[in-house]
């Protein structure tokens, strides 16, 4: 058997439906051979970047490896970026690269480099992958890839990568290979007693609150979390990457945490008097620069399969490496014998909180479109999207503040990496994964990352409805440059532009609308949806003044956010 042959069987058997990647010469075989065997979908990007973004969406919703595929030199390197942000966020995806033919490495020779385009990727992309191998050999294929489909999953899953020079994919195998189906095998042994631990001291707690992270969806627990939260009935409150974890209705789910959380959930955090955390790495975005004021008196009992984020940066907790799902399954079992006590006042104080700080009033007296208000009423009129997809900036910071999430939807975003970009060909990713319309949300800075990917939506006809929250600036920077440069606006105003999107938008085929007064909000809604399954862009003009409110200060605790409101923090 041809060896690219092999490895699109071998993608097959491993459940990837879809492969998303940009030509090039020393990929040509692989993509040939997937093409002749006419199993899984080739999606060709517009960029290598783009490729890596949408297989992330992929690996994402489905837990299987997403699969991107690159030629050699800046195909190869054009990956970084998302195979960092996989990294980050903990996706399984499986990164192949075409390399120059084995004769043309430079190998240990003292040059720089010997075939055209050659590139050590390998050597790059080590700190940001669980693993990365080149194929010197033919007869090495088989294992590698079989290695690199269990290592992306396996423990904390991450991005992988193989090498794969161009004669080595041309060669045949001599032996059949068997396939040994892929699982989440290496676990630490079930936490018997910090389960039970956990549940004394949730019982004894009169404010006990909990922590939901994105390692939740990593460890595809999210169905037993729910079924647990309905033993123990504690509120819940969410970081970014755990926004999804419940739906908005949920009667325990209080709101998102952070430096540009939602004030009331900031409140309970440091109200409460025990804490758990469940696959939530409490970095800085989360708790404030302040750590040691995060943890105050409280208990904070933290869980986690990564035994370097235990006591990390918020130390003095009581902490168990262990496999989420593992361990609440012996929670719900421990809970099942146990009574648990209704604790109404902290319900009610929570709720009064909010009440008190309600995310629509935040931005009182802004010019235009109020963006919290626009995400609820976007919200209401996409219940039928399959997910909501975030990029980077002020949009998704209003975004994660507003959004309302009905059953079923996720909502993906790029949290560790952060990377402008992300959400255009993620939406690819995340439309293909699900069969069904999703929407996009991006600022007017992270569009023109990617934009050459409307030309992708616009072929494929994709169902993505993507909105453009326009403030015609680099927004999230310049809130910053306005409080710590006075008001020096270098590159997010001076000197940035942005194009008509309608009008960028139409030029690819997909209609477009813009919009810029808040009385034009529901009927741009209705037409944004008057066709599910057709691509459409919206343009929202948004006053380039409008910050993101409220925002935890520097070296402030996490409760204390600007704007300082007597009438909320007393």
């Amino acid at each position: 058997m041809k060896a690219s042959d092999f490895i699109a069987d071998f993608l097959y058997e491993n459940g990837v439906p879809i492969v998303f990647e940009m030509i090039g010469g020393m990929i040509t075989h692989i993509i040939d051979s997937i093409y002749q065997k006419g199993q899984i979908q080739i999606v060709s990007m517009h960029h290598e970047q783009a490729a890596g973004f949408a297989a992330e969406a992929v690996g994402r919703i489905t837990g299987v490896p997403g699969v991107a595929l690159a030629t050699s030199g800046p195909g190869a390197t054009n990956l970084v970026t998302a195979i960092g942000s996989c990294y980050f966020d903990s996706v399984p995806v499986v990164f192949i690269t075409g390399q120059v033919n084995t004769t043309e490495l430079s190998s240990e020779r003292p040059i720089r480099q010997q075939g055209f385009q050659e590139t050590d990727i390998v050597s790059i992309v080590h700190p940001i992958t669980k693993a990365a191998w080149l194929v010197n050999t033919v007869k090495d294929l088989p294992k590698i890839m079989e290695r690199a489909f269990q290592l992306a999953v396996e423990g904390r899953p991450g991005p992988v990568l193989i090498d794969i020079p161009m004669d080595v994919q041309r060669m045949d195998l001599d032996a059949p290979f068997v396939h040994k189906p892929v699982s989440r095998t290496t676990r630490p042994e079930k936490p018997y007693e910090f389960a039970a631990r956990v549940l004394n001291a949730l019982g004894a707690a009169e404010k006990p609150l909990i922590l939901a992270g994105g390692g939740i969806r990593s460890a595809g627990a999210v169905t037993e979390f729910r079924n647990m939260l309905d033993m123990l009935n504690i509120p819940v409150v969410c970081s970014l990457m755990g926004l999804d974890v419940l739906p908005t209705g949920h009667s325990l789910k209080v709101g998102m945490i952070g430096t540009y959380g939602n004030r009331w959930a900031n409140q309970a955090v440091i109200e409460s008097d025990c804490l758990l955390v469940l696959g939530s790495r409490l970095d800085v975005r989360q708790t404030g620069a302040d750590a040691s004021g995060f943890k105050g008196n409280r208990l904070i009992l933290h869980v986690d399969c990564d035994p370097g984020q235990l006591n990390n940066r918020v130390t003095g907790c009581e902490t168990c490496i262990a496999d989420l799902s593992d361990f609440i399954s012996e929670l719900i079992q421990m809970a099942g014998t146990r009574p648990h006590k209704k604790r109404e006042s902290w319900s009610q104080w929570i709720s009064g909180k909010k009440q008190q700080s309600l995310d629509t009033e935040e931005l009182n007296g802004c010019k235009g479109i109020n963006p919290n208000r626009f995400i609820h009423a976007l919200s209401v009129s996409s219940s039928q999207a399959a997910a909501v997809l975030a990029d980077v900036g002020k949009h998704q910071m209003w975004v994660a503040q507003s959004i309302e999430l009905h059953a079923g939807q996720r909502f993906l975003v790029s949290g560790g990496m952060g990377s402008m970009g992300f959400a255009l060909p993620a939406a690819i990713g995340a439309a293909l994964s699900f069969g069904a319309p999703v929407v996009m949300v991006a600022g007017d800075g992270g569009m023109q990352c990617n934009i050459q990917e409307l030309e992708t939506i616009s072929m494929h006809r994709l169902p993505i409805k993507m909105v453009v929250l326009n403030n015609n600036s680099l927004g999230m920077v310049g809130q910053f440059q306005e409080e710590y440069f006075e008001s020096r606006m270098q590159s997010t105003i001076w000197g940035y532009s942005a194009p008509d999107f309608e009008a960028v938008a139409k030029a690819y085929r997909i209609d477009a609308r813009t919009i810029q007064l808040p009385e034009e909000v529901d009927d741009a809604l209705a037409w944004l949806w008057k066709d599910p399954v057709a691509p459409a862009l919206l343009n929202v003009i948004i006053d380039t003044a409008t910050k993101v409110l409220p925002k935890a200060a520097y070296g402030r605790s996490l409760d204390d956010m600007d704007p300082r409101r007597k009438d909320i923090n007393g």
